[in-house]
């Protein structure tokens, strides 16, 4: 966990129900997604990414007909220095569950971020991505946040 934590008193939010698939066990659907990805967690704090409200049902979208999974999120803070790392964890936990045809973009929420449009790119460009996953101690933060059994 981060030392000198940025945002040391977040709001932690009750876990809501775990749903079951009941319809085409085919398609891709958000709700499927948000199940794969809300026990992220958060880099700085012992709670996972939908405890803290960073993603809820509503921040993943679906175009089966493109190809294309959106997923917005909401840091905690404006000039969260996490919001890469969560951007990462989202994308990593994706990459093997979904068909290869699906293309993923992860965005932090409009208005949620001061350098919104920055972490967006990295978030999004490919070559960013991979190399900041070669790095071995961004690598070691990803993967505590997703295989981390604190929760």
């Amino acid at each position: 966990m981060t030392l000198g934590l940025i945002n040391a008193n977040p709001v932690v939010h009750a876990k809501k129900e775990r749903h079951a698939r009941t319809d085409d066990p085919h398609a891709v659907d958000p709700l499927e997604i948000y199940e794969h990805v809300r026990d992220i967690r958060d880099p700085e704090h012992p709670y996972s990414l939908e405890q803290l409200s960073v993603l809820s049902e509503d921040s993943v979208t679906v175009d089966e007909k493109l190809g294309r999974i959106l997923i917005t999120f909401t840091p905690t803070i404006q000039h969260c220095s996490m919001a890469t790392v969560i951007g990462l964890c989202l994308r990593e936990k994706l990459k093997d569950c979904f068909p290869p045809h699906f293309k993923v973009d992860i965005k932090v929420a409009p208005g949620s971020h001061a350098d919104e449009e920055s972490v967006n790119k990295q978030l999004n460009d490919k070559e960013r991505v991979v190399a900041a996953l070669e790095n071995p101690n961004l690598r070691q933060l990803v993967e505590e946040c997703l295989y981390s059994s604190e929760l």
